[in-house]
């Protein structure tokens, strides 16, 4: 059946039931019916993986009370070949199964129940059956009496408002569904006919005036993110939905769908929304780069194991490289706000000696040990790893700002508009190969495209980001310069002393005088270290190069021994004008291209800034928070 409208059913659906009479306790009762089942047991599955997310997470484990029953009503033998499966067998062609779900964390990835709402993940939520894939399926949401719970999905709709369809087990399965009392905020974009809806339900304990203030930075963001591709994906049902969760209950995360996103924070709307609107950002450019052009390993998306992609650079780091200019151009940042986060990212990765041993594709493919993945035993990652996300972050940069100075007219937007037209209006998947032909037919310069991806993608290269980021009149420099520095360590203060809390950087000073993670550090000079104000005070007193005295126990032994202070190696991105170096017309005309808002309707930036807290905000936000004091913002 075809997407865009409701699936019509050739073949025995399979039909799902959910209710909720133990919200309290985080418990929904499960109901699934599979007719036409042929001879055989049936092979009942909970998912292994989910969508978006590229590591096992073994959804099994909050199954319980499972029975089957076949069309009269009998029950049926169950047995379980391994902890993610039941065998249903002696069946007469019907089978349908009853299951009580636990659970109690509402993100992206798992699903959560309480009295206020149910935030459902499907791979974590139904159990589906072996062969069955392709078969439409049908369901219908039992919310508790007098609770007044909608249903926000990108399912299709059917006449009855808690009841939708699927085509299938791929697109049910990456559809997930708040049943909530929510707040709705809807708005149409796009160019005439064409035009989609956009649906924000927005589940969370503010005021109205705060849920249009968010309302209006996310369409600012939808509109601004089109300037990029020059068209909307095609959605299906002609409408894209947030599902968005503000509650101290739920944990923070966002996660791409093809026609909606999950997103939850804990934090209060009215103070982080700011910030976290940067996963709105994050998770509607996935609509294009992920969710339709699409990683060829993760093409058909395998519940049963984990999935890896050597492409997770582009697809998750070059978003997140867009969340940051998306909201820059949508006004949403200032220029403060942007320089600081460009200026960590740079920082992290320049510093990290992770990307010595993996290349940006191979840190792509260790996701399924990374990404969500719970592991008993301790690991070197603190040395060996950089996640994914900031690697290919800096990598766009590197490419957005050399396509700018070295190819007129050309930049990163006009590479995702080339990738688009060739991987995502097509939906052909791509792999890193495909990336570089793209580059190359972009610039009619296969060298540069080969060199390209052989130093930044398959390579161990840092790009010149000092050079490359002056045109725009911003300076790359280090954030102390000529400071004492025991490296990038995370000490645990104890009152008189610090503990190592976990490895430190090959970098480091500590690493190379032999400390190591669960090390304490009694004395430095003779200084007893048991508050960062001691150590910083110490510090203060040295130059990088010095030599200081430093005694810990480690391993139950008492050791003296000696510690070569590093220079602080943090690094910041500040404007010329910051820095006193006079902004030229060039450099301002580079950044208004670069930085500069594409969206003719958008009107004038909305930061306001607080020169009390030395902060900005965006929109209709009017107070800030600094210090448990409520401030009234100074307009500029």
């Amino acid at each position: 059946a075809a997407l865009g409208s409701t699936p019509l059913y050739a073949q025995d659906p399979v039909t799902y039931t959910v209710s909720f009479d133990n919200a309290a306790h985080h418990e929904a009762a499960v109901t699934a019916r599979f007719t036409g089942v042929s001879g055989g047991p049936l092979e009942v599955r909970m998912s292994r993986s989910s969508p978006g997310r590229y590591a096992l997470m073994e959804f099994a484990r909050n199954v319980y009370s499972f029975r089957a029953f076949d069309g009269k009503g009998n029950e049926l033998a169950v047995t379980r070949p391994d902890p993610h499966q039941w065998d249903v067998s002696g069946h007469d062609g019907t089978v349908e199964i009853r299951y009580t779900l636990f659970g109690d964390q509402a993100n992206g990835t798992f699903t959560g129940i309480d009295a206020s709402h149910a935030h459902l993940n499907m791979p974590a939520t139904f159990a589906w059956a072996r062969g069955m894939e392709e078969r439409p399926i049908g369901i219908e949401f039992k919310k508790p009496a007098g609770s007044g719970w909608k249903a926000a999905t990108q399912l299709f709709p059917t006449r009855h408002p808690m009841m939708f369809t699927s085509p299938d087990l791929q697109y049910f399965m990456d559809s997930p569904t708040e049943l909530s009392d929510y707040t709705l905020r809807t708005w149409r974009a796009g160019p005439g006919d064409t035009a989609f809806t956009f649906k924000l339900a927005l589940h969370h304990n503010g005021t109205d005036a705060e849920a249009d203030a968010y309302a209006a930075m996310s369409q600012r963001i939808v509109e601004e993110t089109w300037t990029v591709f020059g068209e909307y994906p095609a959605f299906d049902n002609g409408e894209y939905v947030f599902i968005v969760d503000y509650l101290p209950w739920v944990s923070g995360d966002g996660m791409e769908h093809r026609n909606s996103t999950s997103i939850t924070s804990a934090q209060p709307l009215r103070t982080h929304a700011p910030g976290n609107v940067g996963t709105v950002a994050h998770e509607f450019f996935h609509a294009w780069n992920v969710e339709r052009m699409r990683p060829k390993p993760l093409e058909p998306f395998n519940f049963d194991k984990a999935n890896m992609s050597a492409e997770l650079w582009f697809a998750e780091g070059v978003t997140n490289y867009y969340d940051r200019l998306i909201r820059m151009r949508a006004g949403i940042f200032g220029m403060d706000r942007f320089t600081q986060s460009l200026g960590s990212t740079l920082s992290w990765f320049l510093n990290s000696p992770g990307r010595r041993y993996f290349s940006a594709q191979e840190m792509s493919q260790k996701a399924p040990l990374t990404d969500g993945a719970i592991f008993p035993d301790i690991t070197n990652e603190t040395n060996t790893y950089f996640s994914y996300y900031p690697f290919g972050d800096v990598i766009g940069i590197a490419l957005d700002l050399t396509l700018r100075s070295r190819f007129p007219g050309l930049s990163l937007d006009t590479f995702m508009r080339k990738a688009w037209e060739v991987h995502g209006r097509t939906e052909v998947p791509y792999m890193n190969a495909d990336l570089e032909n793209v580059l190359a037919g972009l610039t009619n310069d296969p060298g540069f495209a080969r060199e390209f991806f052989s130093k930044y993608v398959a390579g161990h290269e840092a790009a010149g980001y000092a050079r490359l980021l002056a045109p725009a009149g911003l300076l790359l420099r280090q954030k102390d310069s000529g400071k004492a520095s025991i490296g990038a360590v995370f000490l645990q203060y104890r009152d008189t002393c610090a503990v190592i809390g976990s490895g430190p950087p090959e970098t480091s000073a500590m690493f190379r005088a032999g400390l190591d993670r669960g090390d304490t550090i009694l004395t430095i000079d003779e200084n007893k270290i048991g508050s960062k104000a001691d150590l910083d005070s110490l510090l203060s007193k040295h130059r990088p190069g010095d030599r200081v005295d430093i005694e810990y126990i480690q391993r139950g032994k008492k050791i003296s021994g000696s510690m070569t202070l590093g220079e602080s190696q943090a690094y910041e991105v500040v404007t010329h004008e910051k820095a006193g170096i006079p902004l030229t017309d060039a450099e301002r005309e580079f950044r208004r291209n670069w930085l500069g808002s594409r969206n003719p309707g958008a009107g004038p930036p909305p930061v306001k800034y607080c020169h009390e807290c030395k902060r900005e905000y965006p929109f209709e936000y009017e107070f800030c928070h600094y210090d448990g004091k409520e401030l009234k913002i100074t307009r500029e």
